[in-house]
């Protein structure tokens, strides 16, 4: 199993480039059973990350599993891609046995948020949350 937020990924993918590592990076997102991509969907992909995400889809499509999180529908992310018959392809093969999870309801952050401490005379609390 690998995780990687997508900007990481694609991040990782074009530095490869530049340093003429590009071959063993690529592997890298290949050998796992269980590709982890984090965020996807934050931003619009360029070009090359459309080809990067392309090829990486149709590698490991039957050999090996992806699991996708998202901010996103499914049905916003043919606009992601800049090329929108790439993006149908590589979607379809991502679609082919997949299953969607969605969850609605409160972000689970928001309980683990810190508290504004209460401002009214005698509101004041110690750190086992007696009055002061």
């Amino acid at each position: 199993m690998l995780f990687s937020r997508a900007d990481r990924l694609f991040k990782d993918l074009a530095q490869s480039r530049v340093d003429h590592s590009f071959e063993r990076a690529f592997r890298r997102y290949l050998i796992p059973d269980l590709l982890i991509v984090d965020d996807f969907g934050l931003h619009r992909l360029s070009a090359q990350q459309s080809g990067d995400l392309y090829e990486l889809i149709i590698e490991r499509h039957r050999r090996s599993s992806f699991l996708f999180t998202s901010n996103r529908g499914v049905d916003e992310w043919l606009g992601l891609f800049d090329d929108p018959i790439l993006g149908n392809s590589a979607l379809d093969r991502l679609a082919h046995g997949a299953y969607q999870i969605v969850m609605d309801g409160p972000s689970y952050r928001a309980h683990k948020a810190p508290t504004v401490p209460d401002r009214e005379p005698g509101g004041e609390r110690d750190d086992k949350g007696r009055p002061l």
